[in-house]
């Protein structure tokens, strides 16, 4: 798989993670644990975007 192509499954889920943060958050039975796991998945694939990102400025 390219790195572009990689790229793009990561920004999809990243977008899909914000989608069920924001659904988490305005459901009043999720706790503050989950909320967190979230943000962590969010975090993990946000960081691995930012070193694809900067892979592909390197090789250009």
């Amino acid at each position: 798989m390219s790195l572009k192509t990689h790229l793009h499954e990561l920004i999809v889920k990243h977008r899909a993670l914000e989608q069920e943060l924001a659904e988490a958050m305005a459901h009043p039975a999720t706790t503050d644990s989950q909320v967190a796991e979230i943000k962590r998945r969010k975090l993990r694939v946000k960081d691995e975007i930012s070193k694809i990102e900067k892979d592909l400025a390197h090789a250009a």
